[in-house]
């Protein structure tokens, strides 16, 4: 364990692809909490990262438009079908998320079977590989978050609908489980969002991305002086912050 692993060259992309990927998942973790349908993020997830599966086994070439349009559109259908089933069934539709995640999960896994890197493709989906993002795949996830900061201001009536809500998290989701992993998506989402609940506007907003930010900082650091895997130590860390971040949340009220 030395200071020199903390290399700025490394850490510094990660952390601008980790404070990304907060800024619309933070809120969008707030609506997903507040509608009940905690775990739509680890279908819809796990949706579009069998997109990028498919293209791989397609052959489509590896992070070029023909993957981004294959996730998207894996992503889209899933936020479709989810729409439609919470509109039939509301009341089992946490059920019928959980089973379209095994089922992306399992058609991933008949299509890596194939592979002989299946397995660290699955990986990468999974914990992701945050400490090589890139400075393109940071201006693309930057173009992405403004798109959907801009598509969410301007949705207006529209951001209380289904299918709205549910097309603008397929969009986040997908392009944030290609930098970050399934794991730490999910993480972002929830994890501020249950340590802020009771908070409210401005406030919840605000602890929660200091939350998220907090949680990327150690997290990144810590992965890096035990050279542990980056996104498994901040998904780790998330939680670890998310029980004194609660405490003071509640202080806060009372103030």
């Amino acid at each position: 364990m030395t200071l020199a692993a903390l290399d700025a060259g490394i850490l510094g992309p990660a952390f601008i692809a980790g404070l990304l990927v907060l800024l619309t998942h933070v809120p969008l973790g707030c609506q997903v909490l507040g509608r009940g349908i905690v775990f739509i993020d680890l279908a819809i997830a796990q949706i579009a990262g069998l997109g990028v599966i498919a293209a791989d086994v397609l052959d489509l070439g590896e992070g070029g438009w023909a993957v981004q349009v294959s996730a998207v559109s894996a992503a889209l259908l899933g936020a479709l079908v989810l729409t439609w089933t919470e509109k039939r069934w509301p009341e089992i539709q946490e059920a019928l998320i959980g089973v379209l995640f095994v089922l992306a999960s399992c058609a991933g896994l008949v299509l890596l079977a194939g592979n002989p890197h299946g397995g660290e493709h699955l990986r990468d989906l999974l914990v992701g590989q945050i400490l090589w993002v890139g400075e393109t795949q940071l201006w693309a996830m930057a173009c992405v978050t403004a798109a959907i900061g801009l598509l969410w201001q301007l949705g207006g009536a529209f951001r209380q609908h289904r299918l709205f809500f549910h097309a603008v998290f397929a969009l986040a989701v997908t392009a944030s489980v290609q930098l970050v992993g399934v794991y730490l998506v999910f993480a972002c989402l929830i994890v501020p969002a249950l340590a802020t609940r009771g908070l409210d506007g401005l406030r919840r907003m605000v602890a929660g991305y200091l939350l998220g930010a907090l949680a990327f900082v150690v997290g990144l650091a810590l992965s890096a002086l035990a050279d542990l895997p980056a996104g498994a130590v901040i998904v780790l860390g998330m939680a670890a912050l998310a029980l004194p971040a609660a405490l003071l949340a509640r202080r806060w009220i009372r103030c």
